[in-house]
């Protein structure tokens, strides 16, 4: 497979958005403008950790639930409407929540986000893997021999991120005949956190993940992902140690 052909691969599998933050709660509200039809439903799962200084000072975040994915056919583009049902537990408080995102693709194959309301990343339209593939993609990815290299901007401070996308051997999810794909990808951190202005952390950020696409529908049935953070955060006081992890999880069930 040519150069250019593996990195426009590569682009149209690891869609690239701004990630989960523990810091992070924007909600924009969401309306759907039309029904739905349930085209797939998961399972789903999370945790977010984070740790700060000598002492181990840290949290943890776990969610749980079910997840529909619908599809609408439009005269233009493709409408796909992502709803999720979920309990989330903080220490010893659980609360149960609701998420919503919708997202459009054009004839041409391009995403434009519609409506986000999904404040704890839990949807599969705002993951870092496309939630299905087009014919063509899934075809290159049966043929994906080796590693395609790619680098693309950090979610959180803009410097280069670089990694690989790679074939994984083919497998059953479930009932089904499904084909994978693995990434990873790492780089430097310098920046805020996201609504911390006041805390500056230097480090650096790796990213990996695992999905299985539906050999005949080419639906994402799978999926694995893996944040980390990891460096010093510097404040008035001085420079403390920081790690923070996302972990997002989802699997079909029929």
């Amino acid at each position: 497979m040519r150069r250019s052909a593996s990195r426009f691969l590569a682009e149209r599998i690891v869609v690239i958005r701004p990630l989960v933050s523990v810091f992070l709660l924007a909600v924009v509200a969401c309306e759907l403008g039309a029904v739905a039809r349930a085209d797939e439903n998961y399972r789903v799962s999370g945790r977010d950790s984070f740790s700060i200084g000598e002492n181990g000072i840290s949290s943890e975040v776990a969610y749980a639930g079910t997840q529909t994915l619908g599809v609408v056919r439009r005269e233009h583009a493709t409408r796909y409407v992502a709803h999720v049902t979920y309990v989330r537990r903080d220490g010893g408080a659980s609360t149960k929540a609701v998420a919503d995102y919708v997202s459009d693709v054009s004839a041409t194959g391009a995403p434009i986000d519609a409506a986000n309301h999904d404040p704890d990343y839990l949807t599969v339209l705002n993951q870092p893997f496309a939630a299905k593939l087009d014919p063509a993609t899934l075809g290159d990815l049966r043929a994906l021999r080796g590693s395609v290299p790619f680098e693309f901007p950090s979610p959180f401070s803009g410097a280069s991120l670089h990694g690989y996308l790679r074939h994984v051997p083919s497998g059953m999810v479930g009932p089904r005949r499904s084909i994978g794909v693995t990434f990873e990808a790492a780089g430097a951190m310098r920046g805020a956190l996201p609504d911390r202005p006041e805390l500056l952390l230097r480090g650096t950020i790796a990213m990996h993940g695992t999905a299985f696409y539906d050999a005949r529908t080419a639906l994402m049935v799978s999926l694995e992902t893996t944040v980390t953070i990891s460096g010093n955060v510097s404040n008035r006081a001085g420079k403390d140690p920081v790690t923070i992890t996302f972990e997002r999880s989802l699997r079909a069930v029929r």
